[in-house]
């Protein structure tokens, strides 16, 4: 059992207070070069003694840190690189909207506006039994297999998201959907092609914390699990059946989901 010492137990700073305090300093800019360009956070040990914390505690909080994007740490460096990460806005919405070639990637699309670095990592493409949550809402049998695309998209140097799409495997087995790489014409594209154009997409939101193998593929380290949105997105062909079920899991410190509504035009004689 893990026991706080004395230092620590007095305190009127605990780690999780001095990672917010350190996050709001950074994001105030105040720890830029008088030229604007970034710097580095104190050392730990000097940090320590601004929050009254054990050098341990000052660990735990710079990892905070990195996880949330906002410092990088290199071996045989003093002090933190203060990154300064900013959200991603993330526009579900805008998924329909996408046209074919690189650009048809929604979240592309969303990178570039913001004049952002960005990349997609194709993790596995693979087909394996659907659990029950997949396959209830894909309507498949019991064993029925589904084909996976797991892929972590990366803003900035940053892992920012996990993306898996799951499809069932009897509509897409021996097709380009199941391309080990990227598809430039998309994978949306692919299934139109096979008859089954997306229409409508149904998007459930749930906060959640990150998973163990979530935590390794965002860069977050045994034990780094921090708040996430999962995005479940169901998407539906032209005669009502659901083809495609897309899980987002966006952690909270690296994104901010966006949704507009607009509405309708009135009808003649309303």
């Amino acid at each position: 059992m893990t026991t706080m010492s004395s230092r620590e137990a007095e305190s009127r700073w605990s780690v999780e207070t001095a990672a917010g305090d350190l996050r709001t300093r950074i994001h105030a800019g105040e720890f830029r070069r008088p030229d604007g360009s970034q710097s580095r956070l104190p050392p730990a040990g000097t940090l320590g003694k601004r929050y009254d914390l054990s050098r341990q505690a000052m660990n735990q909080v710079i990892a905070k840190l990195r996880s949330d994007g906002l410092v990088e740490t290199r071996p045989g460096v003093r002090g933190a690189l203060v990154r300064d990460w900013q959200p991603l806005v993330f526009l579900p919405q805008q998924e329909f909207e996408a046209q074919a070639g690189p650009e048809a990637d929604l979240l592309t699309r969303l990178v570039q506006a913001a004049a952002r670095n960005g990349e997609s990592r194709m993790d596995v493409v693979t087909a394996e039994p659907a659990d029950e949550r997949i396959g209830s809402k894909l309507g498949l049998r019991p064993g029925e297999h589904v084909a996976v695309r797991r892929r972590t998209s990366i803003v900035d140097g940053v892992p920012a998201l996990t993306d898996d799409s799951f499809v069932p495997l009897r509509l897409v087995d021996g097709t380009d959907w199941m391309s080990q790489g990227s598809v430039d014409r998309g994978t949306n594209k692919v299934l139109a092609e096979l008859g089954h154009e997306l229409v409508l997409a149904v998007d459930e939101l749930r906060p959640r914390y990150t998973t163990d193998e979530e935590n390794v593929r965002l860069g977050l380290g045994a034990g780094g699990s921090v708040h996430a949105i999962e995005l479940i997105s169901t998407g539906f062909d032209r005669e009502g059946m659901p083809v495609q079920v897309t899980v987002l899991t966006l952690p909270g410190p690296r994104n901010t989901v966006v949704y507009k509504r607009r509405r309708p035009k009135p009808q003649d004689g309303e």
